[in-house]
């Protein structure tokens, strides 16, 4: 990302990682095709649903969404593909099995360029695609 429309930031696993704001993050479709059947037992998607309309949320916010809102587990048979937006809450449940759970992770936007200073990185590109040099 170009710019300076990142908003916060959120550690996982012991990484830093930024967000986008929710305008960008928004005009974001991932596509996950499921190279494996998620099931219950060997750690599935779980998302809160509708979370995705109150935009980029602090870690504070989490864990009062997590108490009022029912998790739904997405399973998936192997081959097909689950449509989601980025600003979900979602996380992968706790593998209970030993079969993986492989997905290819897609993510489309309708432009490389999300707002005036935030433009997506394309690989192979040296320089963003849109981005002012």
């Amino acid at each position: 990302m170009v710019g300076q429309s990142v908003v916060g930031q959120s550690g996982q696993d012991g990484l830093i990682y930024a967000h986008a704001c929710a305008t960008a993050l928004s005009q974001v479709l991932a596509l996950r095709v499921h190279l494996d059947d998620s099931r219950a037992d060997n750690g599935p998607l779980r998302v809160l649903p509708a979370t995705h309309n109150l935009g980029v949320l602090d870690d504070d916010t989490m864990p009062m969404l997590a108490a009022q809102i029912a998790p739904v587990d997405c399973l998936v048979a192997r081959g097909g593909v689950l449509a989601m937006r980025p600003l979900l809450v979602h996380a992968s449940s706790k593998s209970q099995a030993v079969a993986p759970r492989r997905v290819l992770h897609i993510e489309y936007a309708a432009s490389a360029v999300l707002s005036e200073k935030l433009v997506l990185a394309v690989a192979g590109s040296p320089t963003p695609v849109g981005a002012v040099k």
